[in-house]
């Protein structure tokens, strides 16, 4: 058993134990953009025993050996994030996108909130995909050259700033996601679903997880990070 400390807050407990993320989707705790809170105020917001999520996150945690992300320079936690969430994250979309077309042509005469779990999902899309391509061609290869910027004015300009943008988008595509959650009733396929609407749902579902876990790890771990480097480099205020 690993101690976990329940004054720690959620997004240092995932961070420390990546396997936490899956236990904290299961208590229903948001841990990226609500990470700043200790587990056990979590637990007392949520109404949960804080013994015994504390005894299962210690237990889970056993399993983490990989190298801490914050043990990783800026370029190596940027090609993470990348390799990670981003390359899969695009096909994702277009394949969701396609399965739930199919679902929609085949079930939505009988399941008419389909069509509006169609349109929460293409929100979402619509919201994630220019935020991905500005993080790509704008936002990680200034954190890259601000990992090698030899001096201030090397520094790329206005990149905390942007920091904070992107950090906010993030609050956007999360109450999106709370949006998709709640039109498909948490992911719950009906008695008459077929095998391509359980296949959906449970994409739909991995998705979330995936943009919870990759968001933390932007918003509490690669963004302070750089934010820390930008400002050591920021030219002083006259």
């Amino acid at each position: 058993m690993i101690p976990i400390d329940p004054d720690s807050t959620l997004a240092d407990i995932v961070t420390a134990h990546p396997s936490a993320a899956r236990l904290f989707e299961r208590h229903d705790l948001d841990y990226c953009c609500g990470g700043s809170r200790t587990l056990s105020e979590a637990c007392v917001e949520g109404g949960l025993d804080r013994t015994a999520v504390v005894a299962d996150l210690a237990e889970h945690a056993m399993g983490d050996a990989s190298v801490p992300l914050t043990a990783l320079g800026l370029g190596e936690l940027v090609d993470h994030i990348e390799a990670t969430y981003h390359v899969p994250l695009w096909s994702e979309l277009d394949r969701l996108d396609s399965l739930l077309a199919k679902v929609v042509g085949v079930h939505g005469a009988r399941h008419p909130e389909l069509h509006s779990v169609r349109d929460a999902f293409r929100r979402l899309r619509a919201d994630i995909e220019p935020h991905l391509r500005d993080e790509e061609h704008t936002i990680f290869p200034a954190i890259r050259r601000l990992n090698v910027a030899p001096s201030r004015e090397a520094a790329p300009v206005g990149l905390i700033e942007a920091i904070d943008g992107l950090a906010r988008e993030h609050d956007v595509a999360g109450a999106l996601l709370s949006d998709l959650r709640a039109v498909t009733g948490g992911y719950r396929v009906p008695d008459d679903g077929c095998a391509a609407y359980r296949a959906c749902f449970g994409g739909l579902a991995d998705l979330e997880a995936d943009l919870h876990l990759h968001v933390h790890t932007e918003n509490n771990v690669l963004f302070p990070a750089a934010d820390r480097v930008a400002r050591r480099l920021a030219p002083a205020a006259p």
